[in-house]
């Protein structure tokens, strides 16, 4: 069964993108050329988007081939399909990676033990439970990237997080 999904590069350095293209292309098999542009968010950067359509488990792949890049910003997802719940990875330098499961309206999925776990950290003080189920919903990834979401002159906007 396949899926769609997307690439979205929100900032990378200029020498980091033919690697960026490298790892994509390792992923999919084939050559990949992405169409890059300046990131007006962070002078110096570029940004890039990429439709893909694969086999369900491709956004995990792209991440984890992503992942560990130290000044890449980027975000993958995945449509649910008929046999398989969508995908959210984003990723940060100073985050790290976030992935969330997400519904056939894009709603984030949190898994029951994930719940429990943020409720017995804040029930033994060691977290506020706000706080946790920001984290669980990817608030602090989301406020990091919002600004690099805004596109460059004349690229479409698309906003992740928001469900019409």
């Amino acid at each position: 069964m396949t899926t769609r999904g997307v690439l979205y590069v929100h900032s990378a350095p200029r020498a980091l993108c033919p690697h960026v293209e490298w790892a994509v292309g390792g992923v999919f098999g084939v050559r990949v050329q992405l169409d890059w542009i300046r990131q007006p968010a962070a002078p110096g950067t570029w940004r890039s988007e990429f439709s893909w359509q694969a086999r369900a488990g491709t956004a995990s792949k792209l991440a984890s081939s992503l992942r560990g890049w130290d000044l890449l910003r980027f975000e993958v997802t995945a449509e649910p399909s008929p046999t398989s719940e969508g995908e959210r990875y984003s990723s940060t330098p100073g985050l790290g990676i976030f992935h969330a499961v997400t519904g056939m309206h894009g709603d984030i999925l949190v898994p029951e033990d994930r719940l429990r776990a943020a409720l017995a950290r804040s029930t033994r003080g060691e977290s506020d439970l706000e706080a946790e189920i920001a984290k669980l919903l990817g608030k602090p990834w989301d406020d990091e990237l919002e600004s690099f979401r805004h596109a460059g002159e004349g690229a479409p906007v698309r906003w992740l997080h928001q469900v019409v």
